[in-house]
């Protein structure tokens, strides 16, 4: 997942894979989902973003990872 936000427009825009989006559904009043003709989710847009979501936290992640994985890989 990539996440682009345009602060100049107050857009936010979550891209899943690279597929090309056929069409658009507007879920609410500035997101809408895009998906392709066979009804994948290619991505989301939020316009007005800074209204809608707290952007700090949608730019930022948290990279949780299986301690026990991590131990076997050291050892």
């Amino acid at each position: 997942m990539k996440v682009h936000y345009d602060k100049e427009v107050d857009a936010l825009y979550l891209t899943f894979g690279h597929e090309e989006p056929d069409g658009v559904i507007e879920i609410s009043e500035g997101v809408n989902i895009d998906t392709t003709f066979d009804g994948k989710l290619v991505g989301i847009e939020i316009l007005k973003a800074s209204k809608k979501i707290n952007i700090d936290t949608i730019l930022s992640y948290t990279l949780e990872l299986d301690q026990c994985v991590l131990m076997k890989k050291i050892a």
